[in-house]
């Protein structure tokens, strides 16, 4: 009998899971439950608690197993991406409910262009202040690669979708978005 290595084992059970074997759906979510808490740790839900947090990536996990497709990357490293996407997703919505009393404090019309805003219009103008500030400060730091592989990152895409726009490697991109990270908090540690 030929072993396995954790990939095509991953990968056999995703397949099994997909096509509705609960045994395999059950393995896979035990097996990556220490992921999803590894990568809940650093993180704040506002009006929530850890539990909280650890309940979205597992859901992110349930998600990677329904839509993963065989291709360049692993299955570990898909679930990663997906949940870190709904951690990051639900702390973002966390922190918009935080203001919900004055973003409620006027009745909106139907067919309003600030009806169910995502940003208040302060919100929005310190946001747009604050990224300007932010672009600036990556364009002083950053190499062009890093720039735009980080700006992609920033507003929203996986590192596997940067790697589509750019035709670069996972590893690269991954890379370009590691050092982004490290440079930056360098230098806003330096402002504080």
């Amino acid at each position: 009998m030929v072993k396995m290595n954790d990939r095509q084992a991953d990968e056999t059970l995703v397949k099994l899971a997909q096509n509705g074997d609960r045994n395999a759906m059950d393995v896979l979510l035990k097996r990556h439950a220490g992921l999803v808490r590894s990568l809940v740790h650093g993180y704040f839900l506002y009006g929530g608690e850890t539990e909280d947090l650890i309940q979205e990536g597992l859901m992110g996990l349930y998600n990677a197993i329904g839509d993963f497709k065989e291709g360049n990357t692993s299955f570990k490293k898909f679930a990663e991406t997906c949940i870190s996407r709904r951690i990051i997703d639900a702390v973002k919505a966390s922190t918009r409910k935080k203001n919900t009393p004055l973003n409620d404090g006027i009745a909106m019309e139907e067919g309003d262009e600030w009806a169910d805003p995502a940003l208040s219009p302060e919100e929005e103008l310190v946001f747009s202040d604050d990224r300007r500030e932010l672009r600036q400060t990556m364009s002083g730091v950053l190499s062009d690669f890093e720039f735009k592989v980080f700006t992609m990152y920033v507003d929203g895409m996986t590192c596997s979708e940067i790697c589509e726009a750019t035709g670069k490697p996972f590893k690269s991109v991954d890379n370009a978005v590691q050092r982004s990270k490290r440079k930056l908090q360098q230098v806003f540690k330096k402002r504080s």
